[in-house]
């Protein structure tokens, strides 16, 4: 299911063309390879220039050029067709040992010089192509030690480059007779002919398929989904690809679709913990396809413009209340067939980490549900959150490389299949809270999301209130507005300390409340008595918020919270604190 929807989508982008003109996928048997240099040939093959192939980024990078595809070097030397790195196509590849590196920048690779030429003599030398003939000759001719009499730039060393006619943009490789002579040679003799399991017509089958690159964390030669290279994978006497039978152009379609959404340009990737999660979408046309793909990536990627980023919010939010999709936003279709993939690497292999195969109209439910459970008051952002920036909330010092890739991955399939977030979400909430003493609102929103989803799921029986309900009788979260009370106190009659009660007990109150809270609460009768003294009316309110929560309180402190009281106690903590905030900031407004 997943290769036959890559392979769809494969034939939607070969329809479609780039801000260039140029199909947005290459043609059977090409690949879109980073190219850095051009080599300019003149009829006698005499090298004329060497032109980089370059962006015009702050850091240049090679472009990406549709050339004849690459061979999979596991093991051996193979050569490419019409290009190659500088070790095959010149003989010259940069040399590894540093002290030696600045006097003699390159070492040669006469095996892989020699393959690449004899392949191509032998392809080429009975063509009467002018740009065929002039590469033929540059390579009867060429030796190694030219790359210094040249003065080539040593920037060329192990780049790959391809080879034009007289002018840079007279590419060899696009020349009619270049493409009839690759045409023949993607026709093997070897393939054996069976049932593609993807297309289910008779056709070649794919010994090997080509490379998936750009998985994050992945090898920079790529991987593959499907691979069989040891006796143990094998069935029945078959070997490598007719273990899993899958037809030549259709590996290539759905590995060419695979490569071009990965590739973060074209922005249907997401890296979210160790794992690459692309995304696309299948509709009766390719604007109501767009208008959905683009739409998740806002979501995912809120976009900076704030009010971009409101719009698409505002969809999610109006959903919520239970307006239909089409009404808000009649551009995208709930019918749309939706798609995401998660990939991790494994080696020379790749892993599936999650697939979801949905409507968009159920995917945007979804969506609608996390922010929907997330939702607290006080509002805890002004720009809603990405799920990175709420995983950055479980790192040790807010550092992505110390998000754990497991929890990413299933916090991710939570929000988009609308399961319960892991439990391991929340106990890393209460870990980080302990460590730093941060009860911040995006954690506590997400305290929240986590305790709302597993009460609507019917795994414990009480929901949690979005804003401060002086009603809730739930122990934990009266306990974490009793704390919130008792550090409003020592604040009032003392002012600001170096370690109040917060940064001394928090995490002992919400784990253990029977060791700590009777100390507290003496500690608050004599701060209540400086208070009275200084500010009476203060006092008088903060001693009615204290006898409130203590009267619905049981007669003895529980001598310990499970993780979800826990939870509920962080929440009551952060609700009755920010009423104080919200108290102050109306008074402030009504004396100006």
């Amino acid at each position: 299911m997943i290769l036959a929807s890559l392979a769809r989508y494969y034939r939607r982008l070969a329809a479609e063309t780039d801000e260039m003109g140029n199909p947005k996928v290459p043609p059977y048997g090409f690949s879109e390879e980073k190219i850095g240099w051009i080599l300019v040939l003149d009829t006698e093959g005499r090298l004329k220039t060497a032109v980089p192939n370059l962006t015009a980024d702050k850091k240049p990078q090679p472009k990406l050029m549709s050339v004849p595809r690459p061979e999979k070097r596991t093991s051996g030397i193979k050569p490419n067709f019409l290009w190659d790195k500088t070790a095959y196509a010149l003989g010259v590849e940069a040399n590894k040992n540093k002290a030696e590196a600045k006097e003699k920048p390159f070492t040669t690779a006469e095996k892989t010089f020699d393959a690449f030429k004899q392949y191509h003599l032998n392809l080429l030398q009975n063509s009467d192509d002018e740009g065929l003939q002039a590469l033929c000759r540059f390579l009867q001719n060429w030796q190694p030690e030219n790359f210094a009499t040249e003065n080539l730039p040593a920037e060329m060393l192990d780049a790959n480059i391809a080879f034009s006619l007289e002018k840079p943009t007279a590419l060899i490789h696009k020349r009619e007779a270049a493409q009839g002579l690759w045409a023949g040679c993607l026709k093997s003799d070897e393939a054996l002919e069976g049932l593609c399991l993807i297309s289910g017509d008779t056709a070649p089958i794919a010994r090997l398929h080509p490379a998936i690159k750009g998985v994050f964390g992945g090898q920079s030669s790529g991987g593959s989904i499907i691979s069989f290279n040891k006796e143990a994978f094998a069935s029945f006497g078959k070997e490598q690809g007719a273990n899993a039978p899958v037809s030549e152009q259709s590996a290539f379609a759905y590995t060419t679709a695979l490569n071009y959404l990965l590739r973060r340009e074209n922005n249907h990737c997401l890296t979210i913990g160790d794992a690459s999660t692309v995304f696309w979408a299948e509709a009766d046309n390719n604007a109501t396809a767009q208008a959905a793909e683009g739409f998740f990536a806002h979501v995912f990627t809120p976009p900076d413009d704030e009010q971009e980023s409101a719009k698409v919010f505002n969809v999610l939010e109006q959903m919520g209340k239970g307006r239909p999709l089409q009404e808000i936003a009649p551009e995208l279709s709930p019918n749309t067939r939706f798609y995401i993939l998660g990939l991790a690497p494994n080696a020379a292999r790749i892993s599936v980490r999650f697939w979801l195969d949905t409507t968009f109209g159920q995917l945007a439910e979804n969506l609608a549900q996390h922010w929907q459970d997330l939702a607290l008051e006080p509002c805890a952002w002004k720009m809603p959150p990405s799920i990175w920036r709420l995983l950055l909330q479980t790192a040790v010092l807010g550092k992505s490389e110390n998000i754990s890739p497991v929890l990413a991955g299933e916090m991710t399939r939570a929000v988009i299949c609308g399961t319960p977030y892991p439990m391991s979400l929340l106990s890393q909430l209460i870990t980080r809270i302990r460590a730093d003493g941060d009860v911040n609102g995006l954690r506590v929103a997400m305290m929240k999301a986590v305790l709302e989803r597993r009460f609507r799921k019917g795994f414990i029986e009480e929901g949690v209130p979005m804003s401060l309900n002086n009603e809730n009788p739930n122990r934990a979260y009266l306990l974490g507005r009793l704390f919130a009370v008792l550090e409003r106190i020592q604040y009032q009659a003392l002012g600001e300390l170096n370690a109040g009660i917060a940064d001394r007990y928090y995490g002992s109150a919400s784990a253990v409340p029977f060791s700590v809270f009777p100390r507290l609460l003496s500690g608050a009768k004599h701060h209540l008595s400086r208070l009275r003294k200084d500010k009476a009316g203060m006092a008088v309110n903060l001693d009615k918020d204290l006898g409130e929560i203590i009267a619905k309180l049981p007669e003895t402190f529980p001598r310990h919270l499970s993780i979800d009281e826990q939870g509920r106690f962080a929440i009551g903590y952060y609700h009755q604190k920010q009423s104080y905030f919200a108290k102050k900031e109306t008074a402030e407004t009504i004396e100006n």
